[in-house]
């Protein structure tokens, strides 16, 4: 077994004599040569067994230096490649340096310059391997600031999402709620944890568009009129614009917030989505919004029995709930007297590595 520290090349030539020459110059300086008598032999040995320098004619039989070059750049390009050339033939020699050698050899070899040019080569190779390890690292680092970035800025959001429900007495801890349950739903479902978090992620923030919406139509006790109603169904439309920037990555999250309110029937807003085209994870959290918001008091209209609610939900469905969701839920929360179930702290968003009338829901 060769110390950890000695260099292995690889010399070819289809000269015996010239790659002799060659070979014995570098194992006086500490090297480990392997040899090849031709392009396609040297293929075969670097196939058995990758080296991080080779030393090649320009000119031979059967594959010429160019040729291998190629080869090697393109298959193993941390090797480091030497062109060994005649006098006349410094413009090929040039060629290769764009092709991807380090360096090239002329003939006739003196011991010093070969020496420092399979010095310089190799010190070549360790600076782009640094650099191209730097890259990486470098990249690395830089997602993951970007990442913290946006869960920075998604914590903020959050913040927003309950300190406006906290101004409300009557839709304070709605999100979470939502949440809640449309996790429970979710696994009932069979829904695997990543599509859990993302459910979870898109019902916390399902209402955020209301911070678009005039307060004095969002707290308005009495019937809406049919301008203040349209008004407040554009804040699924201003939540995914808001979001869309922070949630590209998470389509589904993005879905949740503008369709919510979209109804199997095509009913729905703002889309008037029907059927299938309307996600099922969609589908999980306007169950889930549904419920919270028939069971919630409201300035307007006291919170309906648990019974009762359910009860709607078993009516809607096949025209404003997807049925499978419905009977999720009510497996997923069997206990009726449990219900509503009380706010709990918010649950910690996790980027994904991703109902009734809404007049007055």
């Amino acid at each position: 077994m060769r110390p950890p520290d000695v260099t292995t090349c690889l010399v070819v030539d289809d000269e015996p004599r010239l790659r002799r020459v060659l070979v014995r110059l570098l194992e006086g300086d500490g090297f480990m040569c392997r040899e090849a008598g031709s392009g396609v032999e040297a293929l075969r040995e670097l196939e058995r067994e990758p080296v991080p320098l080779v030393i090649s004619d320009l000119r031979m039989p059967e594959m010429d230096g160019v040729s291998l070059l190629r080869e090697v750049v393109h298959r193993w390009p941390e090797t480091a490649v030497i062109m060994v050339t005649a006098v006349a033939e410094v413009e090929s020699a040039v060629a290769c340096l764009q092709l991807g050698a380090l360096d090239y050899l002329a003939k006739p070899f003196h011991l010093d310059e070969v020496r420092a040019r399979v010095t310089q080569a190799l010190d070549k190779r360790r600076l782009i391997l640094e650099n191209k390890s730097y890259q990486l690292h470098l990249e690395g680092r830089v997602q993951v600031q970007a990442r913290r970035i946006e869960e920075l800025f998604l914590e903020g959001v959050h913040a927003l999402v309950h300190a406006l429900e906290a101004k409300d007495a009557y839709t304070r801890g709605h999100s979470v709620r939502v949440a809640n349950y449309a996790v429970g739903i979710a696994r009932a479902l069979g829904f695997d944890d990543e599509a859990v978090n993302t459910i979870a992620l898109g019902a916390e923030l399902h209402d955020l568009g209301k911070i678009g919406v005039s307060e004095v139509v969002l707290h308005k006790a009495g019937k809406l009129s049919d301008a203040e109603y349209l008004h407040i169904m554009e804040h699924p439309a201003i939540g995914a614009r808001i979001l869309g920037p922070l949630l590209k990555d998470a389509p589904i999250a993005i879905a949740i917030v503008r369709s919510h309110h979209e109804r199997l029937d095509g009913r729905g807003l703002p889309d008037g989505l029907m059927g299938d085209a309307i996600p099922v994870e969609v589908r999980v959290v306007s169950v889930a919004d549904a419920f919270d918001a028939m069971t919630s008091e409201r300035p307007y209209r006291p919170g309906l029995p648990v019974a009762r609610a359910l009860q709607e939900l078993e009516l809607g469905q096949g025209i404003q709930f997807d049925g499978r969701v419905v009977a999720a839920f009510q497996h997923a929360f069997p206990e009726v007297a449990d219900l509503p179930i009380p706010t709990p702290e918010p649950r910690p968003l996790r980027l994904p590595a991703r109902a009734v009338d809404a007049r007055r829901a």
